[in-house]
């Protein structure tokens, strides 16, 4: 089954088409970067006018990538949810528009347990694993017992990891997107120049929710209180402090996750899911088997949406014609009430 899959949940308007959800023909992802740049983040009203604009032409170079005609698609995949809510309604009803003038399979998605499945793609893991999604608006550890079964675990109580990356990289100057970027600064600077401190979250039945605005403060207002006192102040050492205290906050309660629960195979997913250092953390790990998506899967993509859609039409699941979209899905929301 080939499977048309639409992706336009933030500011990657993307189209892939993969085939029995395991062989990728296309995956075609517009950027929407320079254009949000001036503004060192993403501009929701941009965002779904870009979509608006540019949706039918990805839609067209997907299918030429994979050599293909409109009536070769038999299934049509978009992420309905979470996301902002303009640009998910952008992509969903392009897609129910296309499936129905079709007469084919339509179906929505949710974004979060795509970028879970996302490593499946290339890298199958068995069930369960513990599930680790890392992007610019969620942190997540939970279970994963099945392309649709998820025990969320442990979730962030206030910023996402990767939200933090960009607000420290806005503040101090760095450029935009602050993942990238203080990735790359990080590997000329010293991991040591400054002692920022990790959160003490004491909060009984949520040991494994983590909190970054407490870090996010000390890098941004309190770089003297925290510096070693003897190495240079340089953009290189801001950012390789933060990462190593960012990438540490998360790898301590990675661990005691699969400590507790004893699994032994972990799957990351989303844009910071492409982190060096987090990667080469996450590798270091004794006795586990760690599945990490491709560079191209890590970030927003149409491949992992067709993917995981393709699960379920061949277990007969798929989505009415009224579906809508949803900037929120409850079951990811903080665990706290």
């Amino acid at each position: 089954m080939k499977v048309l899959g639409i992706e336009t949940s933030c500011d990657e308007c993307s189209v892939a088409v993969v085939e029995d959800g395991k062989h990728i023909l296309s995956n075609v992802v517009a950027t929407q970067i320079a254009l949000h740049t001036p503004y060192q983040g993403v501009v929701p009203e941009i965002a779904s006018r870009l979509h608006t604009e540019w949706i039918s032409q990805v839609v067209q170079s997907a299918l030429d990538q994979a050599s293909m005609t409109v009536k070769d698609v038999e299934a049509v995949a978009v992420t309905n949810r979470p996301g902002l809510l303009g640009a998910l309604l952008v992509g969903v009803n392009f897609a129910k528009g296309f499936a129905a003038t079709l007469d084919v399979p339509f179906i929505g998605i949710d974004h979060i347990r795509a970028h879970l499945y996302a490593s499946q793609i290339e890298q199958p893991l068995e069930y369960p694993y513990l599930g680790v999604l890392v992007s610019g608006g969620h942190t997540v550890i939970c279970k994963v017992n099945s392309y649709d079964e998820i025990d969320v675990m442990g979730t962030t109580i206030d910023d996402a990891i990767g939200e933090a990356f960009d607000k420290v990289a806005k503040h101090h100057g760095f450029g935009y997107p602050g993942g990238v970027i203080i990735d790359r600064l990080a590997q000329n600077g010293d991991p040591l120049a400054f002692l920022f401190p990790g959160p003490s979250l004491q909060k009984g039945d949520h040991p494994y929710d983590i909190s970054y605005s407490g870090l996010k403060t000390a890098v941004i207002n309190q770089l003297d209180q925290f510096w070693n006192g003897t190495s240079p102040k340089t953009p290189e050492n801001i950012a390789a402090s933060f990462q190593r205290t960012a990438v540490g906050i998360l790898m301590k309660r990675i661990r005691k996750a699969l400590e507790d629960t004893g699994l032994t195979r972990l799957a990351a997913g989303g844009g910071v899911a492409a982190n060096s250092l987090l990667r080469s953390e996450l590798k270091k790990l004794e006795g586990i088997e760690v599945a990490f998506p491709s560079m191209k899967l890590c970030t927003d993509n149409g491949a992992m949406i067709a993917g995981l859609a393709y699960r379920y039409l061949a277990d007969g699941i798929s989505s009415p014609l009224d579906t809508t979209a949803s900037a929120r899905v409850t079951a990811f929301k903080k665990s706290y009430p």
